[in-house]
Protein backbone atom coordinates (compact mmCIF):
# COMPACT_ATOMS: atom_id res chain seq x y z
CA UNK A 1 0.00 0.00 0.00
CA UNK A 2 1.08 3.52 -0.69
CA UNK A 3 0.30 6.59 1.33
CA UNK A 4 -0.40 10.12 0.06
CA UNK A 5 3.33 10.88 -0.35
CA UNK A 6 3.89 7.79 -2.38
CA UNK A 7 5.70 5.96 0.41
CA UNK A 8 5.07 2.32 1.12
CA UNK A 9 2.98 1.80 4.26
CA UNK A 10 3.36 -1.15 6.62
CA UNK A 11 0.33 -3.33 7.18
CA UNK A 12 -1.44 -2.41 10.39
CA UNK A 13 -0.52 -5.61 12.28
CA UNK A 14 3.19 -5.05 11.53
CA UNK A 15 3.01 -1.43 12.63
CA UNK A 16 1.35 -2.40 15.92
CA UNK A 17 3.93 -5.14 16.42
CA UNK A 18 6.81 -2.72 15.98
CA UNK A 19 5.20 -0.28 18.45
CA UNK A 20 4.81 -3.09 21.00
CA UNK A 21 8.43 -4.17 20.49
CA UNK A 22 9.65 -0.60 20.97
CA UNK A 23 7.65 -0.22 24.19
CA UNK A 24 8.93 -3.56 25.49
CA UNK A 25 12.52 -2.56 24.77
CA UNK A 26 12.03 0.81 26.47
CA UNK A 27 10.62 -0.85 29.60
CA UNK A 28 13.56 -3.28 29.75
CA UNK A 29 16.00 -0.36 29.52
CA UNK A 30 14.09 1.50 32.25
CA UNK A 31 14.21 -1.55 34.53
CA UNK A 32 17.92 -2.02 33.94
CA UNK A 33 18.75 1.51 35.02
CA UNK A 34 19.92 1.46 38.66
CA UNK A 35 18.09 3.72 41.06
CA UNK A 36 19.98 5.57 43.73
CA UNK A 37 18.13 6.29 46.95
CA UNK A 38 19.72 8.53 49.54
CA UNK A 39 18.11 8.19 52.95
CA UNK A 40 18.36 10.88 55.60
CA UNK A 41 20.62 10.09 58.55
CA UNK A 42 18.99 8.37 61.51
CA UNK A 43 17.89 10.84 64.14
CA UNK A 44 18.37 8.32 66.94
CA UNK A 45 20.50 5.31 67.77
CA UNK A 46 19.59 2.40 70.00
CA UNK A 47 20.35 3.14 73.62
CA UNK A 48 23.50 1.19 74.56
CA UNK A 49 23.09 -1.60 77.08
CA UNK A 50 25.03 -4.53 78.48
CA UNK A 51 21.98 -6.74 77.89
CA UNK A 52 22.53 -9.35 75.16
CA UNK A 53 19.39 -8.11 73.39
CA UNK A 54 21.14 -4.83 72.55
CA UNK A 55 23.43 -6.50 69.99
CA UNK A 56 20.53 -8.57 68.65
CA UNK A 57 18.38 -5.44 68.28
CA UNK A 58 21.19 -3.70 66.40
CA UNK A 59 21.35 -6.64 64.02
CA UNK A 60 17.64 -7.38 63.66
CA UNK A 61 15.67 -4.20 64.36
CA UNK A 62 17.52 -1.25 62.88
CA UNK A 63 18.26 -3.19 59.71
CA UNK A 64 14.64 -2.52 58.75
CA UNK A 65 13.64 0.64 60.60
CA UNK A 66 15.16 3.51 62.51
CA UNK A 67 15.77 3.35 66.23
CA UNK A 68 13.31 6.24 66.43
CA UNK A 69 10.57 3.65 66.09
CA UNK A 70 11.23 2.54 69.67
CA UNK A 71 11.05 6.13 70.92
CA UNK A 72 7.49 6.48 69.61
CA UNK A 73 6.17 3.45 71.49
CA UNK A 74 4.29 3.89 74.77
CA UNK A 75 6.88 4.61 77.50
CA UNK A 76 4.88 2.58 80.00
CA UNK A 77 4.70 -0.48 77.71
CA UNK A 78 5.37 -3.70 79.55
CA UNK A 79 7.16 -6.84 78.45
CA UNK A 80 3.98 -8.35 76.87
CA UNK A 81 3.70 -5.31 74.58
CA UNK A 82 7.30 -5.62 73.39
CA UNK A 83 6.90 -9.38 72.97
CA UNK A 84 3.82 -8.84 70.78
CA UNK A 85 5.54 -6.13 68.74
CA UNK A 86 8.67 -8.24 68.17
CA UNK A 87 6.63 -11.27 67.11
CA UNK A 88 4.54 -9.01 64.86
CA UNK A 89 7.69 -7.76 63.14
CA UNK A 90 8.64 -11.36 62.43
CA UNK A 91 5.19 -12.63 61.38
CA UNK A 92 3.74 -9.63 59.53
CA UNK A 93 6.80 -7.80 58.22
CA UNK A 94 8.95 -10.94 57.82
CA UNK A 95 11.79 -9.63 59.97
CA UNK A 96 14.59 -12.21 59.94
CA UNK A 97 14.58 -12.76 63.71
CA UNK A 98 15.46 -16.18 65.06
CA UNK A 99 12.88 -17.47 67.52
CA UNK A 100 15.68 -18.02 70.03
CA UNK A 101 16.56 -14.29 69.87
CA UNK A 102 13.07 -12.94 70.53
CA UNK A 103 13.24 -13.26 74.33
CA UNK A 104 16.55 -11.41 74.67
CA UNK A 105 15.43 -8.66 72.28
CA UNK A 106 12.21 -8.26 74.26
CA UNK A 107 14.21 -8.12 77.52
CA UNK A 108 16.32 -5.32 76.07
CA UNK A 109 13.34 -3.36 74.69
CA UNK A 110 11.29 -3.63 77.88
CA UNK A 111 14.25 -2.65 80.08
CA UNK A 112 15.42 0.19 77.83
CA UNK A 113 12.25 1.64 76.32
CA UNK A 114 9.39 0.15 78.33
CA UNK A 115 8.12 0.19 81.88
CA UNK A 116 11.08 -1.83 83.19
CA UNK A 117 13.44 1.14 82.82
CA UNK A 118 15.55 1.73 85.94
Amino acid sequence: MMNARGLKRLPRHLALGSVAATLALASIVALATPKIIILPPDGAQLRPSTLPGYAKAQTNCVGCHSAEYMLFQPPNAGRPYWDTMTKRMKAVFLAPIDDADIAVIVDYLAATYGNQKP
